[in-house]
């Protein structure tokens, strides 16, 4: 059985994650971020151990792995009833964040919605700056590491959404204040969860 989806796609300081989170408050909806499932991770396991050695040396961890993992942590929710596939959208942030995953997640995931947050390259670089300065997160904060953040995302990840069939993206302006994005962000999900209760509900 392949999981509903809702993918958010967008550049780095899109607020992606933040959305993510707030819908994965509402019914119907789980939110399932990369690095919530990375720091899950137990590191007396072999997948714990080898997750370490990849982030140790500070390479990336290679996609199979990255699926893999993320297929078993999905799994491990729903085998502790956190996450049920039949009524609930799964929302995804961050994953899949190349071409080579998206594909090895073809067989798990059915993508319904991709909520694009665009926005000018500037207004982004400018919003991660702030971000950096107000959380401390001063890896994040000079401009090497954010141009080098952009140029990953405009090499590996932008062209996922041309991966997936265009009918199925929804352009938000991540310019907009964030109640304002989540609202643009709700009204395309209502009609979804609707048709999908209404499926549950009608007989077999």
């Amino acid at each position: 059985m392949r999981y509903r989806t809702i993918l958010l796609f967008g550049a780095p300081g899109s607020g992606k994650g933040t959305q993510g989170k707030i819908i994965g408050t509402i019914p119907g909806f789980r939110h399932s971020a990369t690095g919530d499932i990375f720091r899950s991770l137990d590191l007396q396991s072999e997948m714990g151990r080898k997750f370490w050695e990849y982030a140790g040396r500070g390479d990336l961890v290679p996609d199979e792995f990255t699926i893999r993992l993320w297929k078993q942590y999905i799994k491990g929710l729903e085998m502790v009833n956190q996450f049920y596939p039949e009524t609930e959208f799964l929302v995804l942030d961050g994953l899949p964040r190349n071409l080579s995953q998206a594909k090895l997640l073809d067989d798990t995931l059915d993508v319904v919605q991709i909520v694009y947050l665009r926005a000018d390259l500037n207004k982004m670089i400018e919003r991660l700056r702030r971000r950096a300065l107000k959380e401390n997160r001063f890896d994040d904060a000079s401009d090497e590491v954010i141009k080098k953040r952009f140029e990953v995302y405009e090499r590996e990840t932008r062209p996922v959404l041309d991966y997936y069939p265009p009918e199925k993206v929804y352009r938000v302006d991540a310019t907009m204040s964030q109640i304002r994005v989540l609202s643009e962000i709700v009204k395309v999900l209502v009609p979804l969860k609707e048709q999908a209760d209404a499926s549950i509900h009608m007989p077999h």
